[in-house]
């Protein structure tokens, strides 16, 4: 019995020294995705406080509201509209109210928050208002030293979202960064007012 009871002993001893040793492990792990965590959001001297900030949008989930204007002709603000058009409008809307996501590092999706449609690029450069999430639906957003944003399609590199001088989508293929004009500034925007019936323009067009 004096034998039973020293083995069971000593067992007990190992499983507690096995836990006590394990424990440090745990705790260096957690103290590396912290610190990990951390240095994502400080900020690091020589980089750009835009990156870091939308960097940590990525991590927390942060969606914004914004309107996006594009300084060309008259100016005019992206809209989504109900019937899958996309068009520039001078005076904003509720349709011109934007709900910018990020899905991955650098890149987000814009949904028209009335409309519920997501802004889309076609392979052709199209502009269209989709209603389900699919990879057009995808746009690596790029800050300006004029302090304007360049969305560029992700499945099609190169393409760009602008708008013409009378307010219509331009293909984009036909729009560059370098097109101070045709890129968008992103507006904090407010909460649209009421509207007693939607100002949408026939299908088809």
């Amino acid at each position: 019995m004096g034998s039973l009871a020293a083995l069971q002993t000593v067992l007990v001893l190992g499983m507690v020294t096995g836990l006590a040793g394990c424990a440090p492990s745990l705790n260096r792990t957690a103290d590396r995705w912290e610190a990990l965590y951390s240095r994502s959001l400080a900020r690091i001297p020589g980089e750009n406080r835009e990156e870091i900030s939308r960097d940590s949008d990525y991590l927390l989930g942060i969606k914004r509201l914004r309107r996006l204007y594009c300084n060309v002709g008259i100016g005019f603000h992206i809209q989504v509209l109900s019937d899958g058009r996309i068009t520039g409008i001078h005076n904003e809307n509720g349709y011109s109210l934007l709900q910018i996501s990020p899905v991955e590092r650098g890149v987000v999706t814009l949904l028209g928050v009335l409309s519920e449609l997501f802004v889309a690029m076609n392979r052709r450069g199209k502009l269209y208002g989709s209603l389900h999430y699919n990879n057009e639906c995808k746009f690596r957003e790029k800050l300006l030293a004029n302090n304007y944003n360049a969305y560029e399609s992700v499945a099609y590199a190169g393409m760009y979202i602008g708008l013409s001088k009378n307010g219509k989508t331009k293909r984009g293929n036909r729009v560059s960064p370098a097109m101070t004009s045709q890129v968008g500034r992103s507006l904090a925007a407010r909460a649209p007012a009421p509207q007693r019936s939607p100002a949408v323009g026939a299908a088809g067009a």
